[in-house]
């Protein structure tokens, strides 16, 4: 079920900028060593570079996603935000 804010979050949330983020970072990383295989014959470096830059931007997602963001999240006092 979806949240009743679901166009504010997407629109607004840390979690979800990073998630694609880092969806980015995976799709580009096998283009990235096929071009960097042409100009480096033992790219492994490169290759690790891009899985941590992954790993750790998935991490900060999955902690964006835990603080609350008072755009989204409304009050502390636990009421939904308005609808906007």
């Amino acid at each position: 079920m979806l949240v009743h804010n679901w166009r504010a979050v997407i629109k607004h949330a840390w979690s979800i900028r990073l998630m694609a983020l880092a969806l980015l970072c995976i799709v580009l990383e096998p283009v990235i060593n096929f071009v960097t295989a042409t100009w480096v014959s033992h790219n492994l470096y490169i290759q690790l570079a891009m899985s941590v830059i992954t790993g750790l931007v998935a991490v900060a997602a999955i902690v964006a996603r835990i603080f609350v963001q008072q755009t989204i999240s409304g009050d502390l006092n636990g009421k939904p935000p308005a609808e906007g």
